[in-house]
């Protein structure tokens, strides 16, 4: 299958901006950079499979065609929707948050 660009929303580029940062402050570089790399790999992933992100938060929120990515090693979760031409990156979330209320912030949508 061929790979579809991926293209993080703002607040999916702020989502990992403070991830970074708060691996830089309260861990090291290289843990900060493992997560860079894991997000990285994520993002490849959902390119080539769009399909194989989990599509329970599309119910629980219902944003019908919204599914979810998890990164490894790292408790995020990529939320995307796949669109005829481009991965729509939505959110970069940490999962042991409430994810829907973190999903329903104004301007997520």
């Amino acid at each position: 299958m061929k790979r579809k660009p991926v293209v993080p929303r703002e607040q999916a580029n702020r989502d990992v901006d403070e991830a970074v940062a708060y691996y830089l402050n309260e861990a090291n570089e290289a843990v900060a950079l493992g997560f860079i790399d894991a997000l990285e790999k994520a993002y490849g992933h959902i390119a080539r499979h769009p399909a194989t992100g989990s599509p329970r938060y599309a119910h629980e929120l219902n944003l019908p065609g919204l599914r979810a990515w998890p990164l490894t090693r790292y408790p995020y979760i990529v939320f995307y929707v796949e669109r005829p031409d481009h991965i729509d990156v939505w959110r970069v979330l940490n999962g042991q948050r409430d994810i829907p209320a973190w999903m329903q912030e104004p301007d997520t949508l």
